[in-house]
């Protein structure tokens, strides 16, 4: 296989083209383009002692939650307000979960699946971003699961390696500019006084313009040449150090590329892109319900800020963020003057939403998965059979 991708592939595609398995005929999911050898399925190698070690983690977190917590900051009431939450309340904060499931979904077929019709319709799109979703939240990595998941079934499905990776980076620019966008404007509109609300300079402003920097960086990736690697080879010429050089150079082209595939999309004004305010405003409509279950009723531009304050703590090495996401949304919550208690009971009832709903469906899609890939493997080997005749 060349190193130059097929021009199809290439950083700067037209994200409004089908998307095809390759440029030149269909290639088979156990050789993948051009000979490549065939991608493995992420395994949930799971031992026993891991399996160990991850339950005990996870009860002594859920125990120091529901039990330790509350004692410690002096919540007698805590239990109190859990024994009186209203049901219906709670109800509304399960099916607005499913909502940002489903407008995941949504957002993950204007993005990957675009224009496409085959092999990957409304349900394998379904078991691809659940298994993920699940991947993602079992497992200590940051995402790193969920997207090696994805970016297998998509591998498998015979798109091609390089227009994975920046549709990858598209999908998750639209994600991420909805939670920086909502840093940025909630932030300095409370720090300014132009939204309601408390306005602790430490989980207002900081934060904002945090967000602003990311928001610069990314666009400054964005003029990066979707050629880079190439200019880089005929700059560097032969031998090992230019090879290593041009694959060096390809990450930014390739997040480049995937940056302005986003701001294309977004161009596009496509229905499906609103998957992306979808999954976080859903998500965010479930701490709202829950606290309203409780006697809450916070104001909206706090409510926000603390809850993609509380999503950060996804980033320490924690089995779903369990500990850091409650810890970082109720400590924030807590400096918007919401009383412990009620930003204790109510972040542990979106936590139980959030976490434990898609975990059981998302199991199921993974199993689900290997089917699929299984039967896309049947069909391509059956069709590249010999035919023979008497």
């Amino acid at each position: 296989m060349s190193g130059e991708a097929p021009q199809g592939d290439r950083p700067d595609l037209d994200v409004t083209r089908p998307v095809s398995g390759t440029p030149a005929g269909p290639s088979t999911p156990a050789q993948g383009q051009a000979g490549e050898p065939r991608d493995e399925m992420p395994r949930l190698r799971l031992s026993r002692r891991g399996l160990t070690f991850a339950a005990l983690f996870v009860g002594s977190c859920l125990a120091f939650l529901y039990f330790v917590l509350p004692k410690v900051l002096g919540l007698k009431d805590t239990w109190s307000r859990i024994e009186h939450g209203n049901g219906w309340w709670l109800a509304l904060g399960a099916a607005l979960e499913v909502c940002s499931f489903l407008s995941y979904v949504v957002l993950f077929r204007g993005v990957f699946i675009r224009g496409q019709t085959q092999r990957i319709g409304f349900s394998v799109s379904y078991q691809i971003t659940m298994a993920s979703l699940a991947a993602t939240r079992l497992f200590a990595t940051a995402g790193a699961g969920g997207v090696a998941l994805t970016a297998w079934a998509l591998r498998r499905s015979g798109m091609h390696r390089r227009a994975v990776a920046q549709r990858m980076i598209t999908f998750m620019t639209l994600i991420y500019v909805v939670f920086l966008a909502s840093l940025i404007i909630g932030g300095f509109g409370l720090y300014l006084g132009l939204l309601p609300g408390r306005a602790p300079f430490e989980i207002t402003l900081i934060p904002a313009l945090f967000a602003t920097v990311l928001v610069g960086l990314a666009l400054a990736v964005s003029f990066v040449p979707g050629d880079l690697d190439r200019l880089v080879g005929r700059w560097t010429g032969t031998g090992p150090l230019a090879r290593f050089a041009e694959r060096l150079a390809a990450a930014p082209a390739t997040v480049g590329g995937g940056i302005r595939a986003g701001l294309r999309l977004v161009r596009t004004r496509d229905p499906e892109l609103l998957g992306a305010p979808g999954w976080w405003g859903f998500d965010i409509a479930v701490l709202w319900a829950s606290f309203h279950a409780f006697g809450g009723s916070p104001a909206v531009a706090p409510l926000v800020v603390a809850y993609f304050i509380g999503q950060l703590g996804n980033l320490l090495p924690l089995p779903g963020g369990i500990g850091g996401v409650d810890g970082a949304m109720i400590g924030a919550l807590s400096a918007f003057g919401v009383p412990g208690s009620l930003a204790v009971v109510s972040v542990l009832a979106y936590r139980a939403f959030a976490f434990w709903l898609p975990t059981l469906p998302g199991a199921v899609a993974y199993f689900q998965l290997r089917r699929t890939v299984r039967g896309w493997e049947a069909s391509e080997a059956a069709s590249n059979a010999p035919a023979y005749t008497l």
